[in-house]
């Protein structure tokens, strides 16, 4: 649009020799053949002859002198598309031909040409200059999203760094309490017990009684406080994790996606049968790589196991499997063994579902909805 105006303005201040030579059919031919030649420039279906146009232009000029009177404007485009051997050639056909003939002309289409160039040099400047802004705005957005996302992964991290720090006081709290006050108790019931059994009075038999009582209720419910703690200390992304670097049968991937509030019975569930299906795998499988998956859901828990090796059908070993591991596998999924039907009654105990596929290698699919989100 800006080299529209430009371009307009060139063509408009060429009408201005009118007051030197007439404006006759020759010059209306000119203002059309000139305006054709810039129009046909920025023309899409032209582009394969864009090189050519300055050439054309020139050579109408030889034929055709009259259009050197909208130089300014044919020149503006020659430079503009970095064509300045023709705008040099299109500047000497104009003095060759205006200089002797028409003096003052020469002089208009001269500062004409100047002036050209000063707009294209403006033009080019405020190019460069949006260029600028267009690239800074952009890095200046680039650097807020990344600046965003590492906020996000800080916050996060620093609340993940609280979850941890939160599970292990509750772990050394779990063991002070253990080795502390459970300690206390046991030796107080002990030296109750020993007092029962010294002292012969009778009358303080009762109230020894009811003093043990009271100490073994005050044991049961420290040790249901330290269970309770213990439990709730269980860290089932770390879990998992020691699990997958542990394991030395073959390569595990882990993709964790949990938040970090999950049931107990869920983490301690999931733990199992990850344990039990990687040591299926390592000994009834032939795999060279293992994956799991533990994703949390809006309204359920989903954990899955699977590996990429091969299972002998029955009568015949499939990929190196010996014959016993692979019928033992297959007394397993016929529930006949151990392992897979304790982990279906795991994943059953939950109200939740357990799949097993055995295409392309060997998965376990399970998902465990949440309580009270149907």
């Amino acid at each position: 649009m800006r080299t529209i105006i430009i371009q307009g303005i060139l063509i408009s201040y060429s009408f201005i020799t009118v007051l030197l030579i007439p404006a006759d059919t020759a010059f209306v031919v000119s203002f059309l053949t000139t305006v054709i030649y810039i129009c046909a420039g920025d023309a899409s279906f032209l582009m394969r002859w864009k090189g050519a146009l300055p050439m054309l232009f020139l050579a109408a000029c030889v034929f055709f002198p009259m259009l050197l009177i909208f130089t300014p404007a044919a020149l503006y485009s020659m430079l503009d598309e970095e064509r300045y051997a023709a705008g040099a050639l299109l500047g000497a056909l104009c003095a060759f031909f205006w200089l002797g003939r028409e003096p003052g002309v020469f002089v208009m289409l001269l500062a004409g040409c100047v002036f050209a160039c000063a707009l294209l040099c403006e033009s080019k400047w405020y190019d460069r200059l949006s260029e600028e802004f267009r690239k800074t705005r952009d890095d200046s957005a680039e650097l807020n999203i990344l600046l965003k996302e590492k906020n996000q992964s800080l916050l996060k991290n620093q609340d993940y760094e609280v979850y941890t720090a939160t599970l292990r006081e509750r772990n050394r709290i779990a063991r002070e309490i253990h080795d502390n006050v459970g300690h206390m108790l046991s030796r107080a019931i002990l030296m109750v017990g020993a007092m029962k059994a010294v002292d012969k009075n009778e009358d303080e038999k009762g109230p020894l009684g009811q003093l043990e009582e009271t100490l073994h209720a005050a044991m049961d419910s420290v040790r249901e406080s330290v269970h309770d703690l213990h439990d709730d200390s269980v860290n089932l992304k770390e879990a998992l994790e020691s699990l997958a670097d542990g394991y030395a049968f073959c390569p595990v991937k882990l993709t964790y996606d949990m938040g970090y509030v999950v049931p107990r019975e869920v983490k301690y569930s999931f733990i199992a049968i990850v344990k039990e299906a990687l040591s299926n795998t390592a000994k009834h499988s032939d795999a060279t790589r293992a994956e799991i998956l533990a994703r949390e859901h809006p309204g359920l828990y989903q954990l899955i196991i699977e590996d990429n090796g091969s299972v002998k059908e029955k009568g015949r070993n499939s990929g190196g499997m010996r014959a016993e591991d692979a019928q033992e596998l297959y007394r397993e999924m016929e529930g006949k063994g151990i392992g897979i039907p304790n982990m279906k009654s795991r994943a059953s105990a939950l109200g939740g579902t357990f799949q097993i596929t055995k295409e392309q290698g060997f998965r376990i699919y399970i998902t465990v909805p949440k309580k009270g989100e149907g």
